[in-house]
C-alpha cells in the first residue's frame, strides 16, 4: 500500500473519493473536481491510500495557525468497506502523524470521530490519541 498527497485532482480521484465519502456519511454529497482542487490548493493536505493503483482510502490533514501555535486536525478518514480489517486505517493515521511532525512542524494533532464508529475510536486510542474532556459545538448556518 502506498499513501500519497494529492496536488492535482484527476477524474479517478473524484470518482473514488465520491464513493468513499458516501461510506463515511450516507448524506454526504460527492465532492466535485473543482471543490477537491480547491482543497489541495489550500491549507488542507489531502491524501489517498492506494493498492495496486486503486484508491482504497483517504484522509485530510488540516493545518492551522493560531496564537497558541501550529496545530493540525485529521479529518474525513475512511477506508473502503471491502478493504477494512487490513490495518489500512492505522497506517494512514500513523502516516498523518509522521507527516504532521516532520513536514509541518506540528506538535499537536486533533481528530473527532462519531461514537458510533466503534472500530475507528478503538484504533485512535490504540495509536495514542487521548479523549479530551471538552464540549464540541456546532452552529448550523444554513
Amino acid at each position: 500500500m502506498d499513501i500519497e498527497r494529492l496536488v492535482d485532482v484527476s477524474d479517478e480521484v473524484v470518482e473514488s473519493l465520491g464513493k468513499l465519502m458516501i461510506q463515511l456519511a450516507e448524506d454526504c454529497q460527492p465532492p466535485t473536481k473543482e471543490y477537491l482542487q480547491d482543497i489541495v490548493n489550500s491549507n488542507t493536505y489531502l491524501f489517498v491510500a492506494k493498492e495496486e493503483g486503486l484508491i482504497i482510502g483517504t484522509f485530510s490533514l488540516v493545518l492551522y495557525k493560531i496564537p497558541t501555535g501550529r496545530k493540525a486536525s485529521v479529518e474525513d478518514v475512511v477506508v473502503d468497506v471491502s478493504m477494512r480489517g487490513k490495518q489500512i486505517g492505522e497506517k494512514m493515521i500513523r502516516f498523518a502523524l509522521d507527516y504532521a511532525r516532520a513536514e509541518l512542524g506540528v506538535s499537536k494533532v486533533d481528530l473527532t470521530s462519531s461514537p458510533s464508529r466503534i472500530a475507528a475510536n478503538a484504533l485512535y486510542q490504540k495509536i495514542g490519541f487521548v479523549k479530551r474532556d471538552t464540549n464540541v459545538y456546532r452552529f448550523q448556518l444554513d
